[in-house]
């Protein structure tokens, strides 16, 4: 396994691939890796010559700069699970090999079509801004053919999908499901803060979103959304910041069943933000 921190070691070594023919599966992640993101990277080994994971903790699209400086890294721990799980080449370039100071200084606009204007983008503004400049400088450098990313992060992966329309990138997008703990909590690196009372007490996130599916048929989508944020908030130390039925191409409110409907979430346990979603209609 090759790791690479420079963007024009980088692009010697895409060009060579290309070259050869080889095709390259690219999974790009912010480090702190964990089963969710190894997944992914098994998965992308599997279905291509190469396989590319980028390690990256994106500053521009972090709107809190104390979560960015909180958010965990360990670059020597993500190197030997990637290894492990097959990966060929780790991109992990630092900041300014990315980015100029204009880049950062400046939020990069981006025809989201309305996706960005809801549940993250609406308590996040500017974060799926910084996602589409990162993903899509990524996308230039490496030129995969599949690039992989999980339904955990379902309003983002709405939004990668728009992106690769608008900007006719020639990647397949590959949609992977959700990897949870043995409990049914979601997994994500941010769960690395939580005391071990708090992760008893996140569980009941995935609890309350499977248990909502029984109701589906007896409520409509509004009175559903009003139970999971009254069961959840009953919970000391949960607090849900959003939780929505929607669409699930649109990402719009449903007034009713009759649509594809995904329902999202957004909850504080404690100080850590944590995201999941649940399908009732696909």
């Amino acid at each position: 396994m090759k790791l690479i921190r420079s963007k024009f070691e980088l692009l010697t070594d895409i060009q060579l691939l290309k070259f050869l023919g080889k095709t390259i599966g690219f999974v790009p992640t912010m480090g702190a890796l964990h089963a969710g993101h190894i997944a992914l990277v098994k998965r992308a080994v599997a279905e291509n010559d190469i396989c590319i994971v980028s390690i990256f903790v994106n500053p521009t699209q972090f709107n809190n700069i104390t979560d960015l400086e909180k958010y965990p890294r360990n670059l020597e721990r993500d190197a030997k699970l990637l290894e492990n799980a097959g990966c060929e080449l780790i991109f992990a370039p630092e900041s300014d090999m990315i980015y100029n100071s204009d880049e950062i200084s400046n939020r990069f606009e981006f025809d989201f079509g309305g996706l960005d204007t809801v549940m993250e983008g609406k308590f996040r503004p500017g974060h799926f801004n910084g996602v589409v400049q990162i993903v899509s400088k990524f996308f230039q450098l490496i030129q995969p053919n599949k690039a992989y990313f999980g339904e955990k992060d379902f309003q983002q992966l709405a939004i990668i999908h728009n992106m690769v329309n608008i900007l006719n990138f020639d990647v397949e997008i590959v949609d992977c499901p959700i990897i949870r703990e043995s409990s049914g909590l979601a997994m994500s690196s941010r769960n690395e803060r939580l005391t071990a009372e708090q992760c008893k007490k996140a569980v009941e996130i995935s609890k309350v979103l499977f248990e909502s599916r029984n109701f589906a048929a007896q409520l409509s989508p509004k009175k559903l959304t009003r139970w999971v944020i009254n069961r959840i908030n009953s919970v000391p130390e949960l607090e849900v910041e959003y939780f929505e039925i929607v669409n699930s191409k649109t990402l719009q409110t449903l007034v009713s069943w009759s649509e594809p409907a995904v329902g999202c979430i957004a909850v504080y346990c404690g100080e850590v933000r944590l995201i999941d979603n649940i399908r009732y209609i696909k």
